[in-house]
């Protein structure tokens, strides 16, 4: 089944169609008409008719009759992909039918493995029930603004226009979030059967086996990864065909502007999801962190512990489908902004792709279904013959399993790569270069990420030593660890963007993105890996499965972890590229409105855009980081609360459980009513900077924000990847030996080290309960903010010009930088004329100061008043505070004291 299914994807693709033989392909590709064949379309060619136009005579026409080209350039550029996204669904329906062999926990005697498994599925559907009703009212509200204001803004085909950008967005938010749901429904579907698959039949003797465990959760990854590139490449092939069959062939600019809508919806939905995916899981986490570990003593996945379900659907929520969004957009961004690219740079005299803009717009559609191709094979590398040996285990051996598919995946590209790049489209060597270069610096950042983040290297393991003195060095060295390793991935980042750039200009930069992602269906397939092997881990636990078990899934968690923090360094470069793409795809629409747009430091407005852009993502992570604590405050509270009223959560293997839905609810609410805070944040900021200070702000304002975004995303990701495996490895005993000479009294009597009840493993509990917030939420979610500022402007760049023309309503005013004098006009300042500053263009759109401040002052009241709405919506009442004790925080103490309690038969609290 699986090579036949195999062999037939490839077949699918590789064969060559119609429209790529040699006596159809040379005219749109090699011919040096290609000028002057749109201006022949409808004519007959001389050496025969339009009745006689067929495949034999074609390679005898002259190259100038648009009868012997293909149907329609669109079509050539869209065929391949559609039939690439194809192959991707057909690859996830095999998925599904071997994820469906696997068995069952009920299947291998763990029924109680499966019900857990319902209640994490139940509550992860309801959140992303909730969440996609209220972004339901957004995208419907944000599509209804976008069709009025090119409605009104645009002069001609204004309807067509409006409406055209206005269903692009609906369409791109609509199928970033399917993607996000439909890989968090098969993943909460995977993780019951991973747990199964490591502890094995044993009724039927048959054992579980890493190996076994590797192959359920890696599957079940796979479906998450073929479904990104699958829905993106699909859709973004069809958006485009469709404007391509209104607006025609010949006005690619246009179709450019309208797809970037698509763009827009789908970054818009990936914020959303990222911030509130990242809120829920984070407060449940630090929540049973806090009172779990710490206070009460309990492990991370016990029973007892009121958030332990709420922790595992935000494993779901959070790493599964916010990452799936955030992927997505980055996937169909690439592709948008190397399309827009290529129309325009195709026009420059002198230019590499002069001429060549049917090639390479149809390169940004080839490789991400080269890629396709190329992941599916990839897929079936992946197995591992090491046992599973909890977490003393060397990480290499783990990560070659899952690596060697991406390198075969990543091999197979670079071929087909060459085969498009130069023989297909004939964009020559050097395009090919900046494609490599894009691919090549993706790995490295993952593996640059590796490094600091696993615990088989020396940064995590400064940082577990740091434990012996206290939670406040652990803290110091990992924020230490975080900032230095800034320095390799904004390396490897300067290095490419600058060679891409000089081999390619800014669409070099742009297909180096492509060329990055081309392999997302593999790499997000790792990465969405980790939240499936995490809960399997918190499902033995929870199921009291035996030790042999749990080293098993402890091991395949291990690995998850470090495949989560390099996929989160794999969509950090990969933002960071993307941003730049649209960044200059920005530029350049401005610049076919007929203004000379350069970016100049030197001018205030710009300067000045760049500072507050690079502010803004410090901005934007403390509003999240707040969201966390606030949520986090109100779970603490809640879990006390039930270890209050009910005593016996404390004794070990007491059979009472608490209430988890009533944590759930708390992290759905608190996610979804802090989302909206930091979303406005980001989308209004562009819009502000160029309507208020013109075009040159916004300018600023995207430099600022990618160059600051990077290395706040990525100091905050792998600061809290490395306090998190720190942490666990100390947890699953690595310093056993050191915690048994330094704190004796943790030692019981048979000589056990129970490792988690000393202070040095609360100590690395206080620096994992620090970066949860900055690895899941705010550095991911600063992915986001990179791309959509940049996609908002690239749609709102008609907009901004509008307004004075593209001077703002207040830019006018500010008066032009004064001209700095050369050496030659200070010795001859007497008798050089300084020029006087540029006189300020007021068009229409402003009557007066009066006006300017009217509406500055308006829209600052409106935004500062829905602000401290939403602050007062948001602070939880005093009621709720003052109903809780708070005046013994420390459980430990009270658990100790009630170990040898009898169970009294307290009541039950309903179970989710």
């Amino acid at each position: 089944m699986q090579i036949s299914l195999l062999i037939a994807a490839v077949a699918a693709v590789a064969a060559e169609p119609p429209w790529y033989q040699k006596t159809w392909y040379p005219y749109l590709f090699d011919c040096s008409d290609s000028a002057d064949w749109r201006d022949q379309y409808d004519s007959a060619c001389s050496a025969h008719s339009a009745n006689e136009c067929d495949v034999e005579t074609r390679s005898a026409c002259p190259q100038t009759c648009g009868l012997c080209t293909p149907s329609s350039p669109k079509m050539v550029i869209a065929t391949p992909p559609i039939m690439a996204a194809a192959v991707a669904f057909l690859f996830i329906a095999y998925l599904y039918v071997r994820i469906d062999a696997f068995p069952t926990g009920a299947e291998v005697g763990l029924a109680r493995v499966d019900e857990l498994s319902l209640k994490i599925k139940s509550g992860a559907r309801q959140f992303l029930e909730t969440e996609y009703a209220y972004l339901a009212v957004f995208v419907v509200g944000l599509a209804l603004t976008l069709f009025f204001l090119f409605y009104l803004t645009e002069d001609e085909n204004a309807y067509t226009i409006a409406l055209s950008v206005s269903l692009s967005f609906v369409t791109g938010a609509t199928l970033s979030a399917s993607a996000g749901w439909w890989g968090m429904m098969v993943a909460t579907d995977g993780n019951a059967k991973t747990t199964a698959a490591c502890a094995g039949d044993r009724a039927n003797g048959v054992p579980g086996s890493l190996n076994a465990g590797l192959n359920v959760a890696f599957s079940t990854g796979a479906v998450m990864g073929f479904a990104v590139v699958g829905l993106g490449l699909a859709g973004v092939s069809t958006a485009y065909v469709v404007l391509c069959s209104i607006y025609g062939d010949d006005d690619q600019a246009l179709v450019m502007q309208c797809l970037a809508g698509f763009g827009f919806g789908a970054s818009s939905i990936a914020l959303f999801a990222r911030v509130a995916g990242g809120i829920y899981t984070k407060a449940a986490d630090v929540g049973a962190d806090l009172v779990g570990k710490v206070e009460a003593g309990i492990d991370e996945d016990d029973p007892h512990n009121p958030a332990v379900i709420a922790d595992n659907v935000g494993d779901n929520v959070g790493d599964v489908a916010g990452m799936g969004a955030d992927l997505f957009e980055s996937y169909v961004g690439s592709i948008i902004a190397a399309a827009s690219l290529a129309v325009t740079q195709a026009q420059k005299e002198g230019d590499t792709l002069q001429g060549k803009s049917t090639q390479a717009i149809a390169l940004a559609f080839l490789l991400p279904a080269v890629g396709i191709v190329a992941s599916t094979i990839g897929f079936f590398a992946v197995n591992t013959s090491a046992q599973g040996k909890g977490w003393d285990v060397h990480l290499g051996t783990l990560m070659w399993a899952l690596e060697k598919g991406m390198y075969l995946a990543a091999a197979l590209f670079t071929a087909g790569a060459y085969v498009c790049v130069v023989q297909i489209c004939g964009l020559g060597t050097n395009i090919f270069a900046c494609v490599i270069i894009g691919l090549a610096a993706g790995m490295a950042i993952g593996k640059v990420t590796e490094y600091f983040t696993s615990f088989d290297f020396g940064p995590v393991m400064s940082i577990k030593d740091r434990g012996m003195t206290g939670p406040a060095t652990v803290v110091i060295q990992g924020l230490g660890v975080g900032m230095i390793s800034c320095v390799p991935p904004t390396l490897v980042l300067s290095v490419a963007i600058v060679s891409t750039s000089a081999l390619g200009g800014a669409y070099g930069v742009a297909i180096s993105a492509v060329g990055m992602l081309s392999t997302l269906g593999i790499t997000l397939a790792t990465d969405a890996y980790g939240p499936v092997a995490d809960n399997a881990g918190g499902l033995a636990e929870l199921s009291h499965l035996g030790k042999e078990v749990r080293d098993i899934t402890d091991s395949l968690d291990a690995l998850g972890n470090t495949t989560a923090a390099t996929g989160k360094g794999f969509a950090i470069g990969s933002a960071c590229l993307v941003g730049l793409a649209l960044f200059g795809a920005f530029v350049t629409r401005l610049n076919d409105t007929g203004a000379k747009v350069t970016v100049d430091l030197l001018d205030p407005l710009t300067f000045a855009g760049l500072l507050v852009g690079s502010m803004l993502p410090y901005w934007f992570s403390a509003m999240t980081m707040k969201s966390v604590g606030k949520a986090a405050n109100e779970m603490v509270i809640e879990i006390k609360r039930q270890f209050d009223a009910n005593p016996n959560l404390l004794i070990p293997n007491h059979p009472d459980r608490p209430d988890y839905d009533r944590c759930i609810k708390i992290s759905t609410d608190a996610s979804l009513r802090e989302m909206i805070a930091p979303g406005a944040l980001v989308m209004f900021a562009p819009i502000v900077a160029g309507v208020v200070f013109g075009t040159k702000s916004v300018t600023g304002l995207l430099a600022g924000g990618i160059a600051s975004g990077v290395q706040m995303a990525v100091s905050a990701s792998n600061t809290g990847g490395a306090w998190d495996n720190a942490k666990k490895y100390i947890g699953k005993g690595g310093l056993n030996d050191l915690i048994a000479r330094v704190e004796p009294d943790v030692v019981n009597e048979l000589g056990d080290v129970k490792q988690k009840k000393s202070q040095i493993y609360k100590a690395a509990v206080t620096g994992d309960t620090v970066g949860d917030p900055l690895k899941d939420t705010s550095g991911p979610a600063l992915n986001i903010l990179m791309k959509l500022m940049a996609i908002i402007s690239v749609v709102f760049a008609e907009l901004f010009m509008a307004v004075n023309q593209g001077g703002g309503l207040i830019g006018p005013y500010v008066a032009a930088a004064p001209k700095v004098a050369t050496a030659a006009e200070l010795l001859l300042m007497n008798t050089v004329a300084m020029p006087a500053a540029a006189p300020a263009v007021v068009g229409s759109a402003v009557a007066g100061p009066t006006t300017i401040f009217a509406v500055f002052v308006g829209g600052a009241l409106l935004g500062m008043g829905a602000l401290a709405a939403g602050q007062r919506a948001a602070k939880p009442s005093a009621s709720t505070i003052k109903s809780v004790s708070l005046t013994e925080p420390l459980l430990v103490a009270r658990a100790a004291g009630i170990e040898s309690t009898p169970f009294q038969g307290a009541a039950r609290p309903a179970a989710c």
